[in-house]
């Protein structure tokens, strides 16, 4: 696609018009336009997520209403700082779990992100169950290898991809459907998301979309993310070190300013009890995780803009519209690259560059990572929350470098695929995470015996 001020492309997907935008003007037009319906945009030009009729697909606005009012709930500061320990202790066990040596980023980061995302958006009996987690896990990536061009084009055509697609879609419809069943009968309340929906007595296909539907944020985007931001992290030793040395300096204020144990120190913290480096995060206010840690808000920023090769779409719903003047009738569909302003030169210089320390554009719209103008990525917030708990105990309680299949530093580094629409993961065995744990180090970071 030509990067001009005002181009368009237009083509057809069977009987369906398709008009990629791109430029300044059509992306402005494109995220402020009320007509376009990113539900329906996705669900004919998408095809990877679960397809079930009334539950994560062809929802009558109301449901999708109350879907999101559901969402921002579970992100108030309340409930994420009842979340928070929860999530950091996922975060910290599947750690743990990881043996030392050589491992797959894209392999072991989005398990753990998926972990996490079923903690929060979900319940308890899923999330305590490591291997129904496991199973999920394994379900939706077959939903993403099942999804091709012919899936998309011919959704009734009963393929083998379509196939597996609807068994993959079954098998996690039976999975939520159970707990949901059993929580209901039990009687027995639980402090989670699947509690707070049931007590607001919303409909069960309601409660079924709910986590069937957002699980894949977890199973995908914050995963694809995390990856990444480990890989940069693990590449760049300068951004590493300032991340660690912010972390850190959280970790000393938050104690500092407080008469409660553990207290720290510039070089730690000392308390009278054993404590690990997840319970001293899982005590830090939610204002502070969102507000005083910038250096980690800029990484995610860029790996977002350098690692995210979405393609936002659109269908217009209402009357015939105008993007960047060119008509688009109603019916038609609307995409829009993020490529076409995150890799621009004239924005971004080398583009493809890691480069955290970019200056913020104050022109509107040169940046939508989350999302822009009517649009904004819903669970943004705890996506933020999630990233930031995986980067602090990775960079406090491991020591981590990015290698190739040789054990040497990659050259040229690890970059994104932008053909890889789903993951954008470099080839294989490229990209090696080499890893050990670094309690022989904690008096760095971590309790020491009061004096």
């Amino acid at each position: 696609m030509v990067s001009s001020p005002s181009s368009h492309s237009f083509f057809k997907l069977l009987k369906n018009t398709v008009i990629a935008v791109s430029g300044d003007a059509g992306r402005k037009d494109f995220f402020t336009a009320k007509g376009l319906d990113i539900n329906e945009g996705f669900k004919v030009l998408s095809g990877a997520i679960p397809m079930l009729p009334g539950v994560t697909s062809d929802l009558q606005a109301r449901r999708i209403t109350l879907i999101h009012k559901r969402l921002s709930a579970i992100q108030n500061s309340e409930h994420l700082s009842k979340l928070l320990p929860k999530i950091v202790g996922d975060a910290d066990r599947v750690i743990r779990s990881w043996q030392s040596g050589t491992l797959d980023p894209f392999d072991v980061i989005p398990k753990l992100c998926f972990q996490t995302t079923v903690r929060s958006l979900a319940c308890s009996e899923l999330a305590d169950d490591e291997n129904i987690v496991a199973r999920l896990k394994k379900l939706y990536d077959n939903l993403d290898s099942s999804t091709t061009p012919a899936s998309v084009l011919f959704p009734w055509f009963p393929s083998p991809s379509l196939i597996s697609k609807l068994y993959s879609t079954k098998k996690i419809y039976d999975i939520v459907n159970r707990v949901i069943d059993q929580r209901i009968q039990s009687g027995i309340p639980q402090d989670d998301t699947l509690q707070m929906l049931v007590d607001n007595a919303d409909d069960k296909l309601v409660i079924l979309g709910f986590i069937m539907g957002l699980l894949v944020a977890g199973a995908r985007s914050t995963g694809v993310t995390a990856s990444w931001l480990i890989t940069f992290l693990g590449t760049h030793p300068h951004w590493k070190n300032q991340a660690y040395e912010e972390v850190r300096e959280v970790l000393s204020s938050a104690y500092s300013d407080s008469d409660s144990d553990p207290k720290f120190t510039s070089s730690g913290f000392m308390t009278s009890k054993s404590a690990t480096t997840a319970s001293a995060l899982s005590t830090i206010p939610i204002d502070v995780w969102e507000n005083k840690m910038p250096v980690l808000d800029s990484l995610i920023r860029e790996t977002l803009r350098i690692a995210q090769p979405h393609t936002a779409m659109r269908r217009n719903m209402g009357p015939d519209t105008f993007i960047s003047g060119a008509r688009v009738p109603s019916g038609a569909y609307v995409v829009y690259p993020f490529s076409d302003v995150h890799l621009n030169p004239e924005l971004y210089p080398d583009p493809y560059r890691f480069d955290p320390g970019r200056p913020k554009h104050e022109m509107p719209f040169a940046y939508v990572g989350w999302g822009a103008g009517t649009t904004i990525c819903l669970g943004q917030r705890l996506a933020r929350l999630q990233l930031k708990i995986m980067m602090s105990l990775m960079l406090l309680d491991t020591d981590f470098l990015i290698v190739d299949k040789t054990g040497s530093i990659p050259n040229p580094l690890p970059s994104p695929n932008w053909n890889d629409a789903l993951t954008c993961r470099p080839p294989r065995d490229s990209c090696l995470l080499r890893f050990s744990r670094t309690e022989e180090d904690h008096q760095k970071y971590s309790p020491k015996a009061s004096c």
